[in-house]
């Protein structure tokens, strides 16, 4: 049995799509150094090498290679199976792919999807789409291996977790079973061995590359309407982490393997739990790492000691979500987030010299004139090293998503607007959708000027 993974090409004239590894599949400028590192892919094809099965692992956005030399790897690899991480904003591109791969490949190699895409959560999926066999809902690597060891063995696919299938009378069907693995220790780590390790590029707070992209939990336990992972890939709001021993092991081998000069914690929210977090600072600095690195945090759930300690460890760089200079719009969209605190958090990150990049966005229900201003200001006044601003983009499928339909707020049903920074896809009581896009470059142009601002200030 042989499995091809994929994350297929996805780009436009001036344009790569980022799909695979990101919260937020989108369209990034030709230039930008950007590229996360697709994680569920990557243990995918490391859970099924370690059960003996025959895998190849193609990133075929990382590197940048055109549909033809992509297609051409999976012919030469000859798979019984082939397996494509898809998304709502690339669907288009992602549906012309696999409906050239079953002419290339023909009908006796299995075709299955994964990924943060609502429609994979619903058995009408595979009857709008022939060309898929299979449809895997939600986190998928050990439903993946027990679906390919159904197959290889000839078994029952209706005992497979987390799948949609057609049964013997051809009807499309959700499994009535579904596995979340518990114990993150029980993952190995991802298969790096395929993927051009020194195309991934996310380093907060300038951390030196190439950077490893490493994950220390799954999940969130908050509740934003408009977070992708949780609602799409997890299922609701788990927290579940890895042991400080294995999270290091990983990390020394990969130094030790690729020669990475810092590495990222890219987790949903890497420090909840402020014991785990105390342990694997001391377990980063026990070891004697000596490497800058970074995480993506809650500015909530930071104290001084925590700060300081991972400090101590060799933490230089963080992102916080912020989203909205408007405590009601945070409290409307389930963030929770209480923004004196968040002050409080980034005065003490700043006092210990770690940089720091904050995310905002434009759009959230109830955006006004006003609260894009009080955004504005919040943004000068937190004066983060770096800062990003999206436009609110409800996935299909997140609470978001299911709000602005309820209110008629949708201004767009089409997948291919649904990149979340160049153009809007909704509209608020107040604003409509041209409104945000205005508002969005109004914000940036402001962004920009402060930046200008403080930079003739230094020199």
């Amino acid at each position: 049995m042989k499995v091809f993974f994929g994350n297929a090409p996805w780009s436009k004239p001036g344009f790569y799509g980022v799909r695979a590894g990101s919260r937020w599949p989108h369209f990034e400028n030709d230039g930008c150094p950007y590229m996360p590192f697709p994680f569920f892919l990557a243990y995918a094809t490391s859970l099924l090498k370690k059960n003996g099965i025959e895998t190849k692992l193609v990133d075929g956005i990382a590197e940048r290679i055109s549909d033809d030399e992509f297609l051409a790897r999976v012919k030469d690899f000859a798979p019984d199976v082939v397996l494509y991480e898809i998304s709502s904003a690339s669907l288009r591109v992602d549906l012309k792919i696999i409906a050239a791969t079953r002419a290339m490949l023909g009908p006796k190699t299995t075709m299955v999807v994964a990924g943060p895409h609502f429609g994979i959560s619903e058995a009408s999926f595979l009857d709008q789409h022939p060309d898929i066999d299979y449809a895997l809902v939600g986190e998928y690597e050990f439903n993946l291996l027990s679906l390919v060891n159904c197959l290889k063995e000839g078994g029952d696919v209706s005992a497979v977790p987390g799948i949609i299938y057609r049964d013997a009378s051809g009807q499309a069907v959700k499994s009535a079973h579904v596995f979340m693995q518990k114990d993150l220790d029980a993952f190995p780590w991802p298969a790096r061995e395929d993927l051009p390790m020194m195309n991934y590029w996310d380093n907060p707070g300038g951390i030196p590359t190439p950077s490893l992209q490493i994950i220390a939990s799954r999940g969130c336990p908050f509740q934003c309407i408009f977070c992708t992972w949780p609602q799409l890939m997890y299922g609701g709001n788990t927290y579940r982490t890895r042991s400080p021993k294995d999270v290091v092991d990983e990390i020394e081998h990969c130094v030790a393997t690729y020669g990475f000069k810092s590495f990222y914690f890219d987790d949903d929210t890497f420090n909840v739990g402020k014991p785990r977090i105390l342990a694997l600072a001391k377990e980063i600095k026990d070891r004697g790492l000596n490497l800058p690195w970074a995480i993506m945090a809650r500015a909530d759930q930071m104290d001084r000691e925590m700060l300081t300690a991972l400090r101590e460890a060799g933490l230089a760089g963080l992102k916080y979500g912020v989203e909205s200079g408007s405590q009601d719009l945070l409290k409307s969209a389930c963030k929770g987030l209480d923004l004196e605190k968040v002050k409080e958090t980034v005065k003490i990150t700043r006092e210990l010299g770690i940089r720091y990049h904050l995310t905002f966005m434009i759009g959230l229900p109830g955006e006004t004139w006003d609260t894009i201003r009080q955004t504005m200001d919040l943004m000068v006044e937190l004066d983060p090293d770096s800062m990003q601003l999206s436009i609110a983009t409800p996935f299909p499928g997140s609470r978001f998503h299911k709000l602005l339909e309820e209110k008629g707020f949708l201004v767009s049903r089409d997948l291919d607007d649904y990149d979340g920074y160049h153009q809007a896809v909704v509209r608020t009581e107040a604003l409509s959708a041209e409104d945000l896009v205005k508002a969005h470059h109004m914000a940036e142009e402001a962004w920009h000027k402060h930046v200008e601002a403080r930079r003739a200030k230094v020199a």
